[in-house]
Formats: structure tokens, C-alpha cells, sequence
């Protein structure tokens, strides 16, 4: 395989211009699945249930939904928009299988040391003012530095070797360890790019959020309401992280292993 040198500014260009030059049919294939994330939500706020278990939990059940988007979405950047089945959120297929698998082969680790790391630290006011320290609770969260340096690492190598979702997403079997081999020397600049669009997706989530929460509660002293209309908001913003994320991830698929419709994986370099 021929050498592919990432330049960092030409992979973040194209990627934004492909999402925004195709807002629209954004909105068109986001709707279903972002209903299915709201409703996910306001059901774990009705139930209520104040535990780590209960938010991972509502988190592992809205990758479905996330998942329907972005094979969809992955296949409109690598196929065109006339290369989709459905919409998503309207079936599920044995290509979303194929794709939730390879997800879960490259993140599984870190959502588990995510989860670690919130069982360690969840009773967050354990060590208030006048409080006697809990020798379990302390032993649980002297754990913490470890898990966090543990998450931080696998999110890293998660980030490094996740463009290559977009493959399943056009039904070519791929894997992390092929990821790694077709990106050698490109490591820095895919975890940039990757990084940007997830930090610039979560600030722009979290701002959405207390805007609007504000504004309900500021202007029309709306209280439940506010909270249900922010989540509605902030949803359909992170999708569009979510979008973004996945533009990045097709394009940068294309760029290191050549792909081409029809054509089997080029050889990989010996060297």
C-alpha cells in the first residue's frame, strides 16, 4: 500500500464542508433517531433511579439509536444519498449488527473503565464539610487516578483506530487491528481531528443545554418543561457532533486505504 501522509487542515475541511453542504438532509435522517434518544431520556428521568448502573445503562440503550444514524449517515459520505435502504431508525439490519460489534470492539474498553470510574467517584459529596469519610467509599475512590489514567488511554487508542467503522458501514470487514496497520504515521492527526469534532460536539451540547434551561425558566418560569425542551435541544445538537464525528471518520476511511466501491482492501505496506 502506498504511503498516505494526513495532512490535518485538508482532512478537517473536507470533512466539515461534506456535513455542511448536507444540512439538510441531516434533519431528515437524524429525526427518528433523535425522537428515539429524547424518549430514552425522559424515560430514565421518569424512573428516577439515582445510580451509576441506571446511567450507564440509559447511555449502552441510546447507541442504538446513535448507531442507525451513523451507518446511515456513513454511507450517504461514502455512497451518495441514494444508496440508502430506509431511514434509519425504521429497521435494523445485519449491517447495524456488523457495526454495533465493531463499535463495541473499539470502544468496549472504555466504556468500561468509564463505568469503573463512575461506580469509584459516585457519591460525589462524600467528603463534604462535617462529614465522616466512609473507609469503602475512600478505598473506592482512591481508585479513581488509576481508571481515569486507564480511560484516558483507551480513549486515545479508541479514537486512533475508530475510522474504521465507516468500513462496516459499507459492508467491508474491517477491524481495530487493520485500522491501526493502514494508518501507521497518521496516528496524531487522526486522534486530532477525531478530538476536535467530539470536544466541539460536547461544548456545543453542554451550552445548548443551559441556554435553553435558562431561557425556559428565565423567561417563561417553566421548571419541568425546561428540562424536557433542553434535553430536546442539546440531543439534536450532539447528533450533529455525532454527524461531524462520523464525516470525519468516512473521510478519513477513504483517504488511508484508498477505498474505491467494488475494489477489495489494497496491500498493506511491509516496511
Amino acid at each position: 500500500m502506498p504511503a498516505v501522509k494526513l495532512s490535518f487542515s485538508e482532512v478537517l475541511s473536507e470533512s466539515f464542508g461534506l456535513f455542511f453542504a448536507n444540512t439538510r438532509l441531516f434533519f431528515h435522517l437524524v429525526t427518528i433517531p433523535w425522537i428515539i434518544s429524547v424518549v430514552i431520556r425522559v424515560i430514565g428521568a421518569m424512573l428516577d433511579v439515582d445510580s451509576p448502573a441506571a446511567v450507564l445503562v440509559e447511555k449502552a440503550v441510546d447507541v442504538v439509536p446513535t448507531t442507525m444514524f451513523m451507518v446511515a449517515w456513513q454511507r450517504v459520505v461514502l455512497l451518495g444519498p441514494n444508496r440508502l435502504d430506509r431511514l434509519p431508525g425504521t429497521g435494523w439490519s445485519p449491517r447495524e449488527s456488523a457495526y454495533l460489534v465493531h463499535l463495541f470492539k473499539v470502544a468496549g474498553v472504555t466504556f468500561v473503565l468509564a463505568g469503573a470510574f463512575v461506580f469509584a467517584v459516585w457519591p460525589l459529596d462524600s467528603f463534604g464539610a462535617g462529614r465522616a469519610i466512609d473507609p469503602d467509599t475512600a478505598r473506592r475512590q482512591a481508585l479513581t487516578a488509576p481508571f481515569a489514567v486507564g480511560f484516558l488511554v483507551s480513549l486515545l487508542m479508541a479514537l486512533r483506530v475508530s475510522y474504521g467503522l465507516a468500513a462496516s458501514a459499507v459492508d467491508l470487514p474491517f477491524s481495530p487491528r487493520l485500522s491501526w496497520a493502514y494508518s501507521r504515521g497518521n496516528g496524531w492527526t487522526i486522534i486530532g481531528t477525531l478530538f476536535l469534532a467530539y470536544f466541539a460536539g460536547a461544548i456545543a451540547t453542554g451550552l445548548t443545554a443551559i441556554i435553553v434551561v435558562s431561557l425556559m425558566r428565565g423567561i417563561l418560569g417553566a421548571q419541568e418543561a425546561a428540562a424536557v425542551v433542553s434535553w430536546t435541544a442539546a440531543i439534536l445538537v450532539s447528533y450533529g457532533g455525532v454527524g461531524l464525528t462520523a464525516t470525519l471518520q468516512a473521510v478519513l476511511f477513504k483517504r488511508l486505504v484508498g477505498w474505491r466501491e467494488g475494489a477489495g482492501l489494497p496491500a498493506l505496506s511491509q516496511s
